[in-house]
């Protein structure tokens, strides 16, 4: 070795002890605790026994300290158990690249973005009230109130289902790709609404009233800002996504007015007082209750730009809860709000065994490049469970549920962008669609997928808009009742989906297993779609289909809407134990004729002797024509989350 090589290595090591950059140095860490002082270092995990140094106190005082530190070395956050209460978001930016926030192992981290509701007065004789500093000058508004752990319910009429309105919009719909309505609603249309005089009255409160208008796959929530009791018209405070009786839906729900307490456990805001007031269950001490009214929209929020991404960032361990929305109509999947978990702009950052719960908007919104979201428990949100974009994201092994809780047409687990893959997720109990994913190359396999689309239509299990060359494999989607409107589906290619696969896949109870709408060169192989009562594919307005090798199993009948969108039929088992295989040939979405479908040499008309799927794992008896076929057998027994 040369004296100069030798010389350069001696300086190079000699630097990287100096600035503590040797492979494997250990992380700066400063820890977070409630006994802890935002004063102190942060650098010890208890206070000293002069208490002139300890932990930091909070974590947004903890985030900034680390931003002191330089990101030339690794950094490091330890949240001790406790609950914590932020009054703005905790904010990270570049300047906290390489850093890692996580709760202390084994113990339970929340963080609150809300405040603590005392001084419970009885107000009538079921309920209570707190007066609330900044609710009356308007500072202070929330949609969300927790009591007790409980994502509380608000005062809603009618108390069940909906009142129906006199509002008509009879403009046609031209879908997404073809422009929206053939005539754009004018301001009047998107701001106004007739009512019954049956169902509101001069008694109505408009300065706390809130209204859901609903739509055919999405809702609108706003305020009132006039009534007109002679001609019985809402004006609303802020527009509607669209206009009232829109897609032939007239109907409608009041929140937030006292006359809307008709059960205990509901609440509302009484704006004009100045007090929230709550109706407890039985049983419930308002003394004694822990009562949170969230303050901030966002608890933790990644900022980057483009110029200057965040990256390298880490999420452990922790618990978000209490935020609230601004009012206003929140678009398609409810996605105008922000996340508790909010992230922009970010790169390779991962966020892994966080609990979302209790929160009025999204649980986490991301886009960003190289993201992980893994082992996250996402429920009883007011928006959408995990809502993403951007580019080789994976978001695995979560579990999500109760979506969309102030919001119908919130989504579990929504998103786009490319090359990202969305395994192993167990979603349920979504008021619209359970998972939606557009954009390129997206994989979304192995899911387990059941209770959706329990409010709203025109969606399913896994609905995919405009995807380009995405893979649905090895899914499994059970128990989607179709409650009218454009109906549920399980796997539903729409709007410009092209050259997409859907392989490998079980339906069980779900009528309409796969919907294809303007749609073309797509594949649908090797799945088994299984029901108790009747089966309907349908291919309206869509072409070039490749359908093999799937097995269709109904106690009904079986329907194809459009068959003529199929352009190779082959390989099929299919099986109506009412003895009828039916084909409709369709003009746009009008019946113009229909056929028996007939036995062919590439398909088999017969019952191909299923042993086993109510699992996930598909089994044929020995001499079912599957096999036959050739036909693969399907295991999706492990779909959902990983152990």
């Amino acid at each position: 070795m040369s004296r100069t090589l030798v010389t350069l290595t001696a300086v190079l090591v000699l630097t990287a002890l100096v600035t503590g950059r040797t492979c494997g140095a250990e992380a700066a860490t400063l820890y977070v605790a409630p006994n802890g002082n935002d004063a102190w270092s942060g650098r010890a995990t208890r206070p000293n026994t002069d208490r002139t140094d300890g932990p930091l106190a909070t974590l947004g005082a903890a985030c900034r300290a680390a931003r002191t530190l330089g990101t030339e070395a690794p950094r490091r956050i330890v949240v001790q158990a406790g609950e914590y209460y932020i009054d703005e978001p905790i904010v990270l930016t570049d300047r906290n690249n390489g850093l890692t926030i996580e709760a202390t192992a084994s113990t339970d981290v929340t963080l609150y973005g809300g405040r603590m509701v005392t001084g419970w007065q009885k107000d009538g004789p079921d309920f209570y009230a707190a007066t609330l500093p900044g609710v009356k000058e308007g500072q202070w508004d929330f949609r969300a109130l927790i009591v007790n752990g409980r994502y509380c319910p608000r005062a809603r009429l009618p108390k069940e289902g909906r009142f129906e309105h006199r509002s008509v919009f009879d403009v046609p719909w031209m879908s997404t790709t073809g422009g929206g309505w053939k005539r754009k609603p004018t301001g009047i249309e998107l701001t106004t609404m007739k009512y019954r005089p049956e169902d509101l009255g001069p008694w109505l409160d408009i300065r706390n009233a809130e209204i859901t208008v609903y739509h055919m796959w999405d809702d609108s929530m706003v305020g009132i800002a006039a009534i007109d009791t002679a001609t019985h018209t809402l004006t609303f405070s802020s527009p509607t996504g669209h206009p009232a009786g829109a897609f032939g839906v007239k109907t409608y729900v009041v929140w937030n007015v006292r006359e809307g307490l008709t059960e205990p456990g509901q609440w509302y805001l009484d704006r004009t007082a100045g007090k929230v007031v709550y109706w407890p269950l039985p049983g419930e001490d308002m003394s004694q209750a822990k009562v949170l009214a969230p303050a901030v929209e966002s608890i933790l929020r990644i900022q980057g730009r483009r110029d200057r991404p965040v990256r390298d960032i880490t999420l452990k361990g922790l618990t978000l809860s209490a935020t609230t929305t601004p009012l206003k109509a929140g678009g398609f999947g409810a996605g105008l709000f922000d996340g508790a978990l909010s992230v922009s702009g970010a790169e390779n950052c991962a966020f892994r065994d966080l609990e979302i719960v209790n929160v009025g908007g999204q649980g986490i919104k991301t886009t960003g490049t190289n993201l992980r979201i893994q082992r996250c428990h996402v429920h009883h949100v007011g928006a959408c469970g995990i809502r993403f974009g951007g580019t080789e994201l994976e978001i695995s092994d979560n579990h999500i549920h109760d979506v969309g809780l102030t919001y119908p047409s919130a989504i579990a687990l929504t998103g786009g962008g490319k090359d990202s893959l969305l395994a192993h997720n167990h979603v349920h109990h979504a008021p619209y669609s359970a998972v939606t994913c557009g954009g390129e190359n997206n994989v979304i396999e192995a899911n387990r997928i059941h209770d959706a689309m329990l409010e709203l239509h025109d969606g399913g299990g896994i609905y995919c808009f405009g995807g380009k060359n995405l893979i649905l494999r090895g899914n499994y989607i059970h128990d989607i009742i179709d409650t009218g409107g454009y109906g549920a589906s399980a796997y539903y290619l729409d709007e410009q989906s092209e050259g997409c696969v859907v392989e490998g896949n079980l339906s069980v109870n779900v009528v309409r297993p796969s919907h294809n709408h303007m749609a073309r060169g797509n594949t649908i192989r090797n799945n088994v779609f299984v029901n108790d009562g009747d089966l309907r594919l349908t291919w309206p307005k869509s072409s070039d289909y490749r359908f093999e090798k799937n097995i269709l199993w109904a106690k009904g009948k079986i329907v194809f809407d459009n068959r003529e969108g199929i352009t190779t039929l082959a390989g099929n088992v299919l099986y109506s134990a009412a003895g009828q295989v039916e084909c409709k040939k369709l003009d746009q979405y009008t019946q113009t004729g229909a056929y028996e479908m007939q036995p062919e040499a590439a398909n088999v008309l017969a019952d191909p002797k299923l042993t086993a799927f109510r699992h996930g794992k598909v089994e044929f008896a020995a001499d079912s024509p599957a096999r036959v076929l050739g036909i693969e057998p399907i295991d999706v027994s492990g779909a959902g989350p990983r152990p």
